[in-house]
């Protein structure tokens, strides 16, 4: 399955990242906690070069708790300050105004040293559809400054919003890049619902999550379904977990389409536990090999 979603506001929000960087002091990158490899932008790299960056690995809360410990450390060896976060619930919030205070501390004492008076953080925040940057922004303004909703591509045009005295911050766009080198990125962002569902095949997905299931997290696997493994026989494990859950189509045969459903929904609501789809030992394992 191929997975492309690059509608035309994405583009024109590219350049207006590039256009807006002079105005900033740093940009907060937004990722997901469940996908802190697969939810960066590759195109933001490029977009950004050398300012200030804090990555803000967002919806903890739905991550596997030692692995996002692991990525935290993973992005500070590379020298990338990152801090977990739930925008949904306000945890870890303030870590955010701090880190980003002290990844800026030297340009704020050669302000000081100069004579210029102190002044807000200005700030951009950028990231994928659908990670929680709308979401967030209420949360440090403490209202409902932007617009939010659980389907990507929510907001569409940039816009400042003042947090207390401390933060300014400038939303974006969510952007994706406009092809994924690897399918199984594409995977794991629909399979957390960075992309539009409407143009999925969500058998491909929910075997997908499945045989990933099985491979880092059988046990929430036995607990729900039942079963530790896939079946190469795809068709067996599906009959399984429709006869399991009851849901059979006319003639009482299973209805594959809804048994896919399930799996993709128990996925994204946590009905498996929280889960990680990057495993930073997996991404070690694979740069070590790149660099023999």
């Amino acid at each position: 399955m191929t997975i492309q979603w690059f509608p035309g506001h994405m583009a024109k929000a590219r350049r207006e990242v590039s256009e807006k960087l002079k105005l900033v002091d740093i940009v907060f990158e937004l990722i997901d906690a469940r996908l802190p490899l697969s939810s960066r932008n590759p195109m933001i790299d490029q977009v950004i070069n050398q300012k200030p960056r804090l990555l803000i690995l967002n919806k903890a809360d739905m991550a596997d708790d030692s692995q996002t410990h692991k990525w935290v450390q993973y992005f500070a060896d590379r020298g990338h300050m990152a801090v977990a976060i739930n925008s949904l619930d306000g945890k870890g919030l303030q870590r955010v105004t701090k880190a980003a205070q002290e990844i800026l501390a030297d340009k704020w004492a050669r302000m000081k040293a100069k004579g210029m008076k102190p002044r807000a953080i200005r700030a951009m925040i950028v990231g994928i559809p659908n990670v929680g940057k709308s979401t967030l922004i209420n949360r440090l303004a403490k209202k409902n400054i932007a617009k939010t909703g659980n389907t990507p591509g929510v907001t569409k045009a940039q816009q400042w919003i003042k947090v207390g005295k401390d933060l300014e911050l400038l939303d974006t766009p969510g952007i994706l890049w406009p092809k994924f080198e690897d399918q199984e990125v594409g995977l794991k962002l629909a399979l957390t619902g960075a992309i539009k569902d409407t143009i999925i095949n969500m058998e491909d997905l929910a075997v997908y999550g499945l045989r990933f299931l099985s491979i880092h997290y059988p046990n929430r696997m036995e607990e729900r379904y039942g079963i530790t493994f896939v079946h190469e026989d795809l068709v067996e494990t599906f009959d399984h977990i429709g006869k399991l859950r009851k849901v059979f189509g006319p003639g009482g045969e299973i209805d594959y389409d809804q048994v896919s459903e399930i799996i993709v929904r128990d996925i994204r609501n946590q009905n498996l536990g929280n889960l990680t789809f990057d495993i930073v030992e997996e991404q070690l394992e694979k740069e070590a090999s790149t660099e023999e």
